[in-house]
């Protein structure tokens, strides 16, 4: 069974700006990216830590897979 991931908030974003997402702000010490579709603004809020909680991390791939298929996101979040 793979296990998630242990990651940071600058390695999270620099996934995140692979699937099209930019960093549009930063309010304290949360950072906000966002990706524009012709329909919609999809927008995420990233906790800016060194270490992201397990809890936080699995929280963060369940709001992105509603944008970005669970296939793709699978092998940055999870280990084989």
């Amino acid at each position: 069974m793979p296990r998630l991931r242990s990651l940071s908030s600058v390695d999270l974003i620099k996934a995140l700006e692979t699937f099209g997402f930019e960093v549009v702000g930063q309010k304290g010490s949360h950072i906000k990216l966002a990706r524009y579709t012709v329909l919609q603004k999809q927008v995420l809020i990233i906790p800016n830590n060194k270490s992201l909680p397990k809890g936080i991390t699995k929280a963060i791939y369940n709001q992105v897979s509603r944008f970005v298929s669970q296939a793709e996101l699978q092998g940055f979040f999870y280990n084989e």
